[in-house]
């Protein structure tokens, strides 16, 4: 229930509500996606690498044996409700409900995204590749740099990683710290929206599409103890994502809670594919 509604209870308030500052849903479509999925789990299929051999005449070919494989995506159901009384709604001259829809959209948004990082840390403590990591191309115990971000492509072409659909997960700490590093600023080496419109919006960068998140209440990127913090670079196919109930939101009226229920819901899940196409950049903060 809606309880704290009552402080607009006034014979005048203004019919602009200001939202709390929220985000909303950033990184989706920036991942290998397969939606309108039945049951609980996705298998993404992935298949082993070969190489080729000489051929001698007059005798038989050698078979690749190329090795087959699957990784297993579960999905999970999510809700997020809130209810506008009748009667409260009668009591203040906005559209409560309206608000609320926005509330619990962004809410599922931003869960979307937290789903998406939560397979790229998964993918990250697990990886057996121990240089998915950045710890050079500046010390890792400082902020994000043109050198770190110099250093993942590096790792990422290493790995044959394809050189299209790069992107780059980083917080807003790092933002300012990039901006901090004259390479990223000056106009002998780029021109960057960041510094123009001030709105963390870089656009491309060393071949990656950046995104900067703030903090987020579900986790978002994460800080250990050390204020270091865990940033990804990565290439859309190497991170899969299922849905089986797209975001939606929708109202219904509850008559024994003389209410509407405003809801937003999704089922989802995410998985990292190939570890090779992942790469961590670890920033310290202040």
């Amino acid at each position: 229930m809606s309880t704290n509604l009552s402080p607009a209870f006034v014979q005048l308030f203004d019919a602009e509500v200001k939202q709390a500052y929220q985000g909303t849903s950033m990184l989706q479509g920036i991942v290998r996606t397969r939606t309108g999925v039945e049951g609980s789990t996705v298998n993404f299929p992935t298949i082993g690498k070969g190489s080729a051999t000489v051929r001698t005449p007059s005798t038989d070919v050698i078979p690749l044996n190329t090795s087959f494989a699957s990784v297993a995506c579960s999905l999970t159901d999510y809700v997020a409700s809130e209810y506008s009384d009748m009667f409260n709604q009668q009591k203040v001259n906005f559209s409560e409900r309206s608000e609320l829809a926005t509330v619990v959209g962004s809410a599922i948004g931003r869960r979307q995204d937290q789903i998406i990082l939560d397979a790229l840390l998964s993918a990250s403590a697990g990886s057996s590749v121990a240089n998915t990591v950045v710890t050079t191309g500046s010390a890792s115990a400082s902020g994000l740099s043109v050198g770190k971000i110099i250093k993942a492509s590096e790792l990422m072409n290493i790995k044959n990683v394809p050189a299209t659909d790069r992107h780059m997960v980083i917080h807003a700490s790092g933002l300012a710290s990039l901006l901090a590093d004259e390479r990223a600023i000056s106009a002998d080496y780029a021109s960057l929206k960041a510094l123009t419109q001030g709105s963390g919006q870089i656009g491309e960068f060393m071949g990656f599409t950046i995104h900067v998140l703030g903090d987020r209440d579900e986790g978002g990127l994460t800080k250990d103890g050390s204020n270091d913090r865990t940033n990804f670079a990565f290439h859309k196919s190497a991170v899969g994502c299922a849905v089986g109930i797209a975001p939606k939101t929708e109202i219904n009226y509850i008559p024994e809670k003389t209410s509407f229920l405003v809801t937003a819901m999704l089922s989802m899940g995410a998985v990292a594919i190939d570890v090779d196409g992942i790469c961590d950049i670890i920033t310290r903060e202040a």
